[in-house]
């Protein structure tokens, strides 16, 4: 990922958002998502050189951006434990179920192979992101954690991928 896709990035997460949330997280907080603000909050973080840890991976098709993942040091409040975690993983809706998902996916894991584990956190109700999860190995580990939408506690579920090397 460069800094020229961020636009881009932020469109496929907002839009990835207000389609996968639907129903789980209050309307009125998924409608208030916004690209430019999205993408304006991504800039100020973005690190090409990725000093804090963190990588951005892009998937394009036909040279577009049809999906984004991104993975780095696991995060446990202040903690580093030598684990890793996928902290975002998003594609275009149109793209859904072409395998753009799965290949960053594998991209990620593969980067992350120096880690014993590999961590990520998804909406206790979004079944569909939860079977992707698992048929790539990944498992629940039984953390549960409320994740705050617009006023509402929306619990998540950790799942790991351990040892990420089989």
């Amino acid at each position: 990922m460069t800094a020229a896709d961020i636009e881009r990035v932020s469109e496929i997460r907002v839009r990835g958002w207000q389609f996968a949330y639907r129903g789980l997280m209050p309307q009125p907080y998924l409608d208030a998502l916004d690209v430019a603000k999205d993408a304006e909050r991504r800039r100020a973080r973005f690190s090409p050189t990725a000093r804090d840890g963190v990588v951005n991976l892009v998937a394009e098709r036909d040279g577009e951006i049809v999906g984004w993942a991104a993975h780095g040091p696991y995060r446990d409040d202040d903690v580093r434990t030598g684990d890793a975690e996928l902290y975002a993983l998003y594609v275009d809706t149109a793209q859904l179920g072409s395998g753009v998902g799965r290949a960053l996916l594998e991209k990620s894991v593969r980067q992350c192979f120096p880690h014993p584990r590999m961590f990520l956190w998804v909406l206790k109700e979004n079944t569909r992101a939860r079977r992707f999860y698992e048929r790539a190995g990944f498992r629940a580990d039984g953390m549960e954690e409320p994740f705050e939408a617009g006023g509402v506690d929306v619990p998540e579920l950790r799942y790991v991928k351990e040892p990420l090397h089989g």
